[in-house]
């Protein structure tokens, strides 16, 4: 009586490296599900420097503003509608919202 060792590898295969691989990603999974401590700093680090340049181009955009007043509207109008870009703040203002 022979045995295939085709059929061997791969009953080996399906009861014993089928299961192992999936409970081990398995277990990964589970302990990843929060967020780890670098990268919480990384987010802070992230939002620190998105506040600093929105500060930086606040501070460019009043500057050019006082050089010439009317500068914004002449990009707006010059720009393709997919790449317009317009102020909501003053719009957010406005607009009511339940999260205040």
């Amino acid at each position: 009586m022979e045995i295939d060792f085709t059929a061997v590898a791969v009953c080996g295969m399906l009861f014993i490296g089928a299961p192992w691989i999936f409970l081990h990603y398995f277990t990964q999974f589970r302990r990843a599900k929060g967020i780890s401590v670098e990268d919480e700093r990384l987010l802070d680090d992230l939002h620190d420097t998105a506040r600093r340049l929105d500060s930086r181009l606040e501070s460019i955009e009043r500057i050019i503003a006082a050089d010439n007043p009317g500068w914004k509207d002449g990009v707006l109008a010059n720009a393709r509608p997919a790449d317009r870009l317009t102020d909501d703040r003053d719009a957010d203002a406005r607009r009511p919202s339940i999260h205040r």
